[in-house]
């Protein structure tokens, strides 16, 4: 018996794997999932792909994705990664994601957890998606606001609906696919 994806998940075996292990489980992890939303930022007029496959080479620029230490680069560091072949060379999204450390932690400061922020937003637990999936939603361009407000860039509704998808804030598996209702059980948890 043929196992049935998301149509996106076919053809490539990184996007099978990822689709399979990770896409849309619900993240709690505040690091996580800002890690996630800087790649997300990172993948803006470009296909997962390309940042799935750049995905380690990131980690190793990034320290791993540790706010602390993202937060304390500075130009040398900016220079460093605008040369670096493993990752998207984007000086304005290399910068987004300095900042987004530094908001990360500013809103830390504030005694604001990320995941916690972020899940109280959406009524804390995953939105399941019934219908045709949107390019973004009434909600993914409030979160992109508040974002905005508290410092981060590169998170417009698009790519914020995007890391909702990914980090299992929305289930948005195809009702054929085998996911779905895993990822539903996850939510319910």
């Amino acid at each position: 018996m043929q196992v049935r994806r998301c149509s996106w998940a076919e053809g490539d075996s990184l996007l099978l794997a990822y689709h399979d292990e990770e896409w849309g489980v619900p993240e709690q992890n505040s690091r996580k999932l800002w890690e996630i939303l800087m790649l997300e930022g990172f993948q803006a007029g470009l296909s997962w792909i390309i940042i799935l496959r750049k995905r380690e080479a990131f980690r190793k620029a990034f320290k791993n994705f540790d706010p602390e230490l993202v937060a304390r680069f500075r130009k040398a560091d900016v220079a460093r990664l605008l040369v670096d072949p493993g990752i998207v060379r984007s000086k304005a999204k290399i910068e987004a994601t300095i900042g987004g450390a530094r908001a990360y932690l500013a809103m830390r400061a504030s005694g604001d957890d990320f995941s916690s922020f972020i899940w109280e937003l959406v009524g804390g637990k995953p939105i399941q998606n019934s219908g045709p999936i949107p390019a973004k939603t009434p909600l993914s361009e409030e979160l992109s606001k508040v974002l905005k407000k508290r410092g981060f860039k590169f998170v417009g509704p698009i790519i914020v609906y995007a890391w909702m998808q990914a980090t299992g804030i929305v289930n948005d598996h195809s009702a054929d696919c085998f996911r779905r209702g895993i990822i539903r059980k996850m939510g319910r948890q």
